[in-house]
């Protein structure tokens, strides 16, 4: 939207709210706003995220195919990546079951 079409909303809505109830009207527009903002960025986040574990899934299936051996510095970044990943998990898994333990 542009500075004169602004203009032009705000017009409109203070002749029909009437200068009491425009405030409030802006303010609710503006939660929306954000909330949909805010939604979107989510979806954004979880998409990237998705795509991320996709590509190193692919580059997971390179690797396997190639016996591990003679990897490209992509490849061998995704493989190391995940081993650090499966790390995180045992040690993880390994304290919340030293956890039940005790």
């Amino acid at each position: 939207m542009g500075m004169w079409e602004l203009v032009v909303v705000l017009i409109v809505g203070l002749i029909v709210l009437g200068p009491e109830r425009l405030p409030v009207a802006i303010r609710t527009v503006s939660r929306w706003v954000n909330t949909i903002k805010s939604v979107a960025n989510s979806v954004k986040a979880e998409v990237n995220e998705e795509l991320r574990v996709h590509e190193l899934h692919t580059n997971l299936k390179k690797a396997e195919q190639q016996n591990m051996q003679d990897l490209p510095d992509e490849l061998k970044h995704s493989v190391s990546e995940l081993q650090k990943a499966a790390e995180s998990v045992k040690h993880s898994y390994k304290n919340a079951s030293d956890v039940k333990k005790d």
